[in-house]
């Protein structure tokens, strides 16, 4: 019995655990496996919530960045805006790809860009009047469109100019330009007016008046020339608050060289065509009480037959002639070579009797074609030059007809604003 006694009692702590540790024990591995378990778990769902995140701001980018932002001056929609500053575009949060302006009227405005290519400006303004269309592309954006109109300006002006285009000239002949209203800014009308030539040489304006300005080169023109007469005025401000309308090229030819000497000391002129004597002529100049400017003269104006009365230059009512035959003008004062058919033959190349015209014998109503009056009248031109020497009369003002030859270069470039 003592023996199965001692054997009960040593199988019973074999088979008796402490709770406490019973519990440790058992929470050894459970806790190993949750903290494993947790770990591997967080781990995995973290890397998923920033991967997602990642490519939702990859995803995201491009919508998010924000548009350029152009801007236009005149802003888009105005109605009068100044046609005296140049357009310009700007653009913010990028830069300009391309900028096109055009208007209703066909033109299109030039213009360039700063070094960044943030802004654009045009190399002129506007012109008035006109409505206008903005096309401006950033870089890799859409084309932003801006309309504005340029207001009208309120006073204008024009120059009226001759000779007439597409004419043919003498060599003489000067590109003359008389303006409809008083020019104070003669710089910039005179900067919006060029005349050039073919074969090319210098030319240069000489404002005779706030109304008048002339062109001419320094000698002659060359036969066979070729003129260009640019106007570029429209939109130019002549005077305060005044714009010139013209935008214009118009073009001029001269002919064969014809320069014609009167002496009337001799009462003779000679004709020389393309520096070889083309013909002479006897003729009669002014009295002594109403003598003949003497100088260079081109031939203005031409008229077969006109009339001509000595109250229109200011002498009163001495002659009306209503006929006279092959009249072309010298100066604006009145001085014509022309035909007469009232004085005796015996008069031309002996008497100066006139009032200060140049006569050449002629026949009444203009047609016979063997008399001096029609054969010179046939041989000229507008533009052609006239030569008066030995009437004992001073030299023409230049600007008293197209006689700017009379000023020598310097005395000519000395009337240019430029």
């Amino acid at each position: 019995m003592g023996a199965l006694h001692i054997s009960n009692r040593s199988e019973q702590p074999s088979r008796r655990w402490s709770r406490r540790g019973l519990l440790t024990v058992l929470g050894i591995a459970p806790a190993a496996a949750v903290l494993s378990g947790c770990s591997g778990s967080v781990d995995a769902s973290e890397g998923s919530a920033d991967a997602s995140e990642e490519a939702a701001r990859t995803t995201a980018s491009p919508r998010a960045a924000k548009e350029p932002v152009v801007s236009v001056s005149p802003a888009d929609g105005t109605g009068k805006a100044a046609f005296t500053e140049p357009v310009e575009v700007t653009v913010t949060g990028g830069t300009l790809a391309s900028v096109k302006v055009t208007g209703n009227d066909g033109s299109t405005l030039a213009g360039t860009f700063n070094d960044a290519r943030t802004r654009w400006t045009s190399a002129r303004n506007p012109y008035s009047g006109t409505k206008y269309t903005v096309s401006a592309t950033p870089e890799g954006a859409s084309a932003h469109t801006a309309t504005f109109t340029t207001r009208s300006p309120g006073e204008t002006f024009v120059g009226y100019f001759t000779p007439e285009a597409d004419s043919t000239s003498g060599v003489g002949m000067p590109v003359s330009i008389n303006f409809t209203h008083a020019v104070t800014d003669r710089a910039a009308v005179q900067r919006a007016v060029t005349v050039t030539a073919e074969p090319a040489v210098e030319v240069v304006g000489h404002w005779f008046s706030d109304t008048r300005l002339d062109f001419r080169p320094e000698t002659y023109w060359a036969p066979a020339t070729k003129i260009t007469l640019s106007l570029r005025l429209r939109d130019v401000e002549g005077a305060d608050g005044v714009y010139g309308v013209q935008h214009k090229d118009v073009t001029f030819h001269i002919g064969r060289e014809q320069i014609s000497t009167v002496d009337l000391a001799t009462k003779e002129m000679v004709v020389r065509r393309n520096g070889a004597t083309y013909a002479t002529y006897p003729v009669s100049g002014g009295d002594s009480a109403h003598t003949t400017w003497s100088g260079i003269m081109v031939i203005s104006e031409r008229f077969r037959q006109t009339r001509m009365e000595s109250s229109t230059v200011g002498l009163g009512d001495e002659y009306d002639i209503p006929d006279v035959p092959h009249a072309q003008r010298l100066t604006t004062s009145g001085t014509f070579v022309h035909g007469n058919y009232w004085a005796s033959t015996g008069v031309f190349g002996h008497e100066n009797t006139s009032h200060g015209c140049i006569g050449l014998h002629d026949t009444k109503g203009a047609g016979d074609t063997s008399v001096p009056g029609y054969k010179f009248y046939d041989s000229s031109m507008l533009g052609d030059v006239v030569v008066v020497r030995n009437s004992g009369e001073r030299t023409v003002d230049p600007d008293n007809g197209l006689n700017g030859w009379n000023l020598s270069w310097a005395q000519w470039r000395k009337g240019s604003a430029l």
